[in-house]
């Protein structure tokens, strides 16, 4: 009976190695990675379409991210740093410029634009199906010491080695306060400005979605005032997309030219908000009522105009509205996972480590969205042009931890160090958007001849790379980073001041626009190294460190500027010459040193390079690269033809690499 009953229990679970919860963006981001590595998934969406949230959010249907159609770049990569809505596939047909011309799109175009991304890449996603309990069941043969029991609505049960949550952050922050009641939410005001026509409305918050529907409104009512516990934050000051775009700031112009609106800060749980019998909306404070009750009558309820006669919101309002954000929905989560909010600000997020997994739970990972702690008010990881690369980072990841699958690498001659680097700047995407955040890491060969490229690794687990990478650093590391001046973002910065760009190479560790930084590590950071970094470092102090002096038009391939002081960094890292050299200076170096630069070492002296002709010596000998000396020919006679003459170019070349081939096994000898 007992045995039975065991294989009753088991069947009635459905088994995936991986499960996701949400086909928002990221969740099916994560899709499209896994089914590219054919992996066994399930996806679960409660809608019946995904990206469910977009079909109501934004409210007024105008997204903030921008979709620039045109760069004047082919280059696929370099456009994706200013394409904020595409999610990354090998399809072309799936980016965002293809399902829009608007530089602001509209939300229902993201629907449209997801319902494709999963049906043509023919996404594992299980719709109509609401997850609403998620526990453990321990087993010591499971990948991570448990598996993942998860209930839907229906009471069907399904069970995964590891679980990735993509659910994003989509329950509405409410304060609670005497009258809050009175209060509509943004997610069920109406949006016919119609029905705001000559009232007078009053909204908490001070957001995107608050700004936003004041936006919408700002021409039919009497007067908007907007209440809220900080100050508005300027995403161009800050540098941090989520803070007030341009585009819904109209508001700040009609305050600041005093046409009748306004901004006032407080803390909103100390408010209350008192019904008169005319259905107006008076705002008063809380320890005005803490011995009454606001149904008693306004007439018996002291307001603060009672005291202040010029207190600011002493006019009564037609409508209050909250628009405070939203934050992540805990109550699906079973004890068992210790899934836990956050701390201060962070509190609408749940607690995970650098590589995105739960700090209490092993296998369960947070993706999109929901994972913003790691990167709150610092970068893009919340929004789809980042977190479809934490996202592509997790995968490899997991990847590495169940597949034995190591992060994707390339291993390059030390001669092309700068190059990699200098290409990378300037086209990767996601060192772009997630600067601070990813960072490209170089792990230096034995004795420095090769170096393997490791691209986008989560620069807050550098010190677990071997483990989490499969990967090895024994002999020291380069960290490439994108970065903006330490003091230049911030909620009170001047960011249009006169001198506020760097144009020269050795200020360049001033610069203040988002710029490359190289951080040189003759091994590999510690942990206590990490916890113990300077304030708002994304690394700690290195042995060594180069920046890259910023540029106007983000192209960091000036010959004096960008590149010669990189490789000079380099080259004192290394104590060794990257230089490149011409034939006939290589040939020469054999004679004068004891030391072949590696440029010698690895291409003229394994008869490797271009072969030389007779134009581009000319061409060389015109620069001044080259002395001018004439060609020799056998005998008197002189090439009939071009084919001859390259054939004695040829011969030449041949005679002059094998005395260098001679005296380096002398030396070998």
């Amino acid at each position: 009976l007992g045995l039975a009953l065991c294989v009753t229990s088991s069947a009635a679970f459905v088994y995936h190695d991986y499960c996701i919860i949400g086909a928002g963006p990221s969740g099916l981001q994560a899709a499209y990675f896994l089914q590219q590595a054919g992996r066994d998934y399930i996806v679960f969406e409660r809608s019946h379409a995904p990206g469910s949230f977009f079909a109501l959010y934004p409210r007024h249907r105008k997204l903030i991210s921008i979709n620039k159609r045109y760069t004047g770049k082919s280059n696929s990569e370099f456009n994706l740093r200013h394409d904020w809505n595409s999610l990354l596939s090998h399809d072309r047909r799936l980016l965002f410029k293809h399902y829009s011309h608007d530089f602001f799109p509209d939300a229902d175009t993201m629907v449209h634009y997801l319902e494709d991304f999963a049906s043509l890449l023919k996404l594992q996603v299980q719709y109509n199906t609401a997850i609403i309990h998620v526990t453990l069941e321990k087993d010591e043969q499971a990948w991570n010491g448990h598996y993942f029991l998860l209930t839907d609505q229906d009471r069907h049960n399904y069970k995964c080695s590891s679980l990735l949550v993509a659910t994003g952050t989509w329950v509405p922050n409410v304060v609670n306060f005497p009258g809050s009641e009175y209060v509509e939410g943004y997610e069920t005001v109406s949006i016919n400005p119609e029905d705001f026509a000559g009232q007078t409305v009053l909204i908490l918050g001070r957001g995107n979605s608050a700004f936003e529907t004041a936006e919408n409104i700002l021409g039919v009512t009497n007067f908007i005032h907007m209440v809220s516990r900080s100050r508005v934050r300027l995403s161009w000051a800050t540098h941090y997309v989520g803070d007030l775009r341009a585009i819904n700031n109209g508001l700040l112009d009609t305050y600041q030219l005093k046409s009748l609106d306004g901004l006032l800060e407080g803390d909103l749980e100390d408010l209350a908000i008192v019904k008169d019998k005319k259905g107006k909306l008076h705002i008063t404070l809380r320890f005005y009522l803490e011995d009454r009750n606001t149904s008693a009558g306004i007439d018996s309820i002291t307001l603060p105009q009672d005291e202040l006669d010029n207190f600011a919101t002493r006019a009564p309002y037609d409508r209050v509205i909250r628009c405070l954000g939203w934050k992540f929905d805990f109550s699906i989560y079973n004890r068992s996972l210790k899934m836990m909010p956050g701390k201060g600000y962070k509190k609408k997020y749940p607690q995970i480590n650098p590589n995105y997994e739960s700090r209490s739970t092993r296998g369960l990972f947070v993706l999109g969205t929901a994972s913003h702690s790691i990167d709150f008010r610092k970068s893009a990881g919340g929004f789809i042009h980042g977190f479809r690369y934490t996202t592509r980072a997790v995968h490899r990841l997991l990847e590495n931890r169940h597949h034995d699958v190591p992060w994707p690498s390339t291993v390059y001659p030390i001669t092309q160090l700068t190059n990699s680097i200098i290409k990378r700047v300037n086209e990767a995407s996601g060192l772009y958007q997630m600067f601070g955040v990813l960072a490209d890491i170089i792990l230096l060969r034995e004795n420095a001849t090769a170096f393997e490229y490791l691209e986008e690794y989560p620069v807050g687990v550098l010190a677990e790379l071997e483990m989490q990478t499969g990967r090895k650093a024994p002999s020291g590391l380069f960290v490439v980073i994108m970065e903006y001046g330490r003091n230049f973002s911030g909620d009170d910065k001047d960011v249009f001041y006169y001198n506020r760009a760097v144009g020269e190479a050795q200020h360049a560790w001033q610069s203040n626009f988002l710029h490359p930084v190289i951080y040189y590590y003759k091994h590999l950071p510690t942990e206590r190294e990490m916890k113990l970094r300077p304030p708002d470092w994304p690394l700690p102090r290195p042995d060594a460190i180069h920046h890259i002096v910023e540029d106007f038009l983000t192209d960091w391939t000036a010959p004096n500027a960008h590149i010669l002081p990189l490789r000079r960094f380099l080259e004192n890292c290394l104590s060794t010459d990257l230089r490149s050299f011409f034939a006939e200076s290589c040939f020469l170096f054999a004679f004068t040193r004891q030391k072949l630069p590696p440029f010698c070492l690895q291409g003229y002296a394994k008869m490797q390079g271009l072969l030389g002709s007779e134009g581009l010596r000319r061409h060389a000998v015109e620069a001044g690269l080259l002395e001018d000396y004439a060609p020799t020919y056998l005998g008197d006679r002189r090439p009939d033809s071009h084919r001859e003459s390259q054939d004695q170019l040829l011969r030449d070349h041949v005679i002059s690499v094998r005395p260098l081939q001679h005296l380096l096994n002398a030396k070998d000898e």
